[in-house]
């Protein structure tokens, strides 16, 4: 970005600071917001399970890709696509998914979702050619969107008190996507070759079955466990009102954090299964637990991420995360593995899964703060403006995989992954970081929509 450009953007910035302190939320009632209302941890409780669920089908191809490439003969670009089109269905939507949520209630919206997940799952173990796996992978790629409305369903149900904390609770669903790399060894292995009732085949193909089955039953439970009127904080408005704050550039810078806490995660997520088997020689089930030591961080520090988040700000909890990310990512970017004859070079293995454990520690609190912002300058478009935030972040997760193939191709160079994460981080820092001095040397009595209640 030139200096003029940046200049006006900043500028842009400052001017919308002023006009968000015009429409700040007030400081909630401290007698008013102990209490959630009856219902509220159900919708919570019930939309995180089936978030969990719904997340571990999205990226469920992450850990079965090795299995897949072996049975069809496919090279690494064309594996890299099949995760890359689930995860594009599951980003492309968030933005629609987000305003039915609030238009209809996210209830409605969830068990839709779920239902068109179980269809598109069992379809998935009958696929018979890598085309038609593309095209089911990217048909289960439509429970990804179920972050923006579970976002906006629990945003309607709980106060600002303990929204953050609320939002942190959901989306440690992200945890799901370690189920697969955790159970799917396993069931691959003692299931290979055999067939069951229906026809049905063991293996990899066992596994989008089972989940089809799980997702029937959660289907269930969340209809007749969480409240029948449900609430539907946009029933009222208007298309065009929901869409305004899209012009907001806050919302786009938001949405380039989320594409490196998310994005980049779900990306991760996708190749580091076979990140380790290529480079470090590990076997498919070494590969997911290693894996999974990056991702259960990254879902379940989320409640903390919001707890700091409604503590001391989202801002703060930004700054910390981008400066681990880009610290450790650079450590990770000297080449390491072991070659042909055995030799490791570069960082041994404990030493990498270590610092890709920080990495995720650190996104999963800055997932949470990315959407502690969104309810605290955007309390009356949760939706709209979670849903694009979440759509953007989610087609990171899209084209970051591709991305890292291709460059990897033409480089050669193993940390590729690391590399272009590295720099990605870098730069947003850079402008976050001068966005917010601009914004605080014009307007800095707007700056107080920041400091927690």
């Amino acid at each position: 970005m030139d200096a003029a450009s940046t200049e006006s953007t900043e500028s842009t910035e400052c001017t919308e600071s002023t006009e968000s302190k015009e429409t700040a939320p007030s400081a909630p009632d401290p007698a008013a917001a102990h209490h959630e209302a009856p219902g509220a941890y159900r919708v919570l409780s019930l939309s995180t399970i089936s978030f969990t669920l719904m997340f571990a089908v999205w990226l469920m191809f992450g850990l079965l890709g090795k299995p897949i490439q072996k049975e069809f003969g496919l090279d690494e670009v064309q594996l890299s696509w099949i995760s890359a089109v689930a995860v594009l269905n599951g980003s492309m939507w968030r933005l629609p998914a987000g305003i039915l949520a609030d238009r209809f209630g996210g209830k409605i919206v969830m068990t839709v979702m779920m239902v068109l997940g179980a269809v598109s799952s069992l379809l998935v173990s009958m696929a018979s050619s890598y085309a038609m796996l593309l095209v089911l992978a990217f048909c289960v790629g439509v429970v990804g969107n179920s972050f923006s409305a579970g976002v906006a369903w629990n945003s309607a149900w709980f106060t600002p008190r303990h929204k953050g904390f609320a939002l942190g609770v959901f989306g440690a669903g992200n945890v799901g996507a370690s189920v697969t790399k955790l159970i799917g060894p396993g069931i691959i292995a003692a299931t290979a070759g055999s067939t069951y009732v229906l026809g049905i085949q063991g293996g990899w193909r066992l596994i989008p079955v089972v989940y089809a089955v799980l997702l029937a039953i959660t289907v269930v439970l969340l209809w007749f466990t969480t409240p029948m009127e449900d609430r539907k904080p946009g029933k009222s408005a208007s298309l065009s009102s929901m869409l305004k704050p899209l012009r907001d550039i806050r919302v786009w810078r938001f949405s380039l954090y989320y594409v490196i806490v998310f994005g980049a995660y779900v990306a991760y997520s996708a190749i580091l299964p076979t990140y380790y088997q290529d480079h470090f020689h590990v076997s498919l089930g070494t590969a997911g637990l290693l894996t999974a030591s990056f991702i259960f961080p990254a879902s379940l520090l989320r409640p903390l991420g919001g707890w700091v988040s409604d503590r001391w700000g989202a801002r703060v909890a930004m700054y910390g995360t981008f400066l681990i990310i880009g610290a450790v990512l650079t450590v990770l970017c000297l080449p390491s593995g072991v070659d042909d004859a055995g030799r490791p070079y570069g960082l041994p293995l404990w030493l990498v899964v270590l610092l890709v454990f920080l990495v995720g520690c650190a996104m999963g609190i800055g997932k949470a703060a990315v959407y502690k912002h969104i309810p605290t300058y955007f309390p009356d478009n949760v939706g709209s403006v979670g849903g694009l935030v979440g759509m953007l972040g989610g087609l990171g997760g899209f084209f970051l995989p591709p991305a890292f193939a291709y460059i990897q191709r033409l480089t050669g160079l193993a940390s590729t992954p690391f590399i272009v994460l590295t720099l990605i981080t870098g730069a947003t820092l850079i402008w976050m970081h001068l966005v917010i001095q601009r914004m605080r040397r014009a307007q800095p009595e707007a700056d107080h929509i920041e400091v927690p209640a």
